[in-house]
């Protein structure tokens, strides 16, 4: 079941500026994902590829919004190190969670915590994805170590595993891709079974679907 995404940031900071976080997703889906420090390895190249993605977050009305444990001024020069490194454009804004708001609200850290001169081995459970709907529930949380790197193919195939099933009365199978079979839930009578299995287009893509 979901639970209300926490709206958190109506002082916060970001590297885009000031945004009130739930006025920022709007009518869209969002992605939050959080790093334990600026300038580790793994997470530049996340912010890397995650800017590259920037036309498949669009097609499925997603934004996305990165959370570290540093001030917005240190982001600002991450930022310079992830665009050289990783040949990219940052294309989306970055929470300065210096005072460990974000982190606390979303459960990723102990809540006493303090914040102030911390390495990423103290932050290293900061590393989660939260996706959030429209509706500002959160739909699916996964949850990373420091020395895995996220997998946002992956990723997006969540998001269109949920938004199918956010409109439909239908589940997705082991592996599915966008496009593929998917299932009618066992809850729905035959008739609304049969008319849902009258579905040619789910989404952006044909989907047929299997009882």
């Amino acid at each position: 079941e979901s639970s209300a995404a926490s709206d958190v940031y109506k002082r916060q900071d970001t590297t885009h500026g000031e945004i009130h976080f739930h006025e920022w997703i709007g009518e869209s889906w969002a992605i939050l994902f959080s790093h334990p420090k600026d300038f580790t390895p793994v997470c530049t190249t996340e912010l890397g590829y995650v800017s590259k993605l920037k036309p498949e977050f669009d097609n499925r009305n997603t934004k996305v919004i990165g959370s570290s444990t540093d001030p917005v001024e240190d982001h600002q020069k991450w930022i310079g190190d992830i665009e050289e490194t990783q040949s990219c454009t940052m294309n989306f804004p970055l929470i300065g969670d210096d005072e460990l708001k974000v982190s606390k609200l979303y459960d990723m850290i102990h809540p006493n915590a303090n914040p102030g001169p911390r390495t990423a081995q103290d932050n290293a459970t900061i590393r989660s994805v939260f996706i959030i709907g429209p509706d500002k529930q959160v739909k699916a949380m996964l949850i990373y170590p420091m020395s895995a790197g996220r997998n946002f193919d992956e990723i997006l195939r969540v998001i269109d595993a949920l938004q199918l099933t956010d409109n439909h009365a239908v589940a997705t199978p082991v592996n599915w891709k966008d496009g593929e079979d998917c299932i009618v839930v066992p809850n729905l009578s035959d008739e609304e079974a049969e008319a849902t299995v009258s579905y040619t287009h789910l989404r952006a893509h044909e989907t047929s679907l299997h009882l």
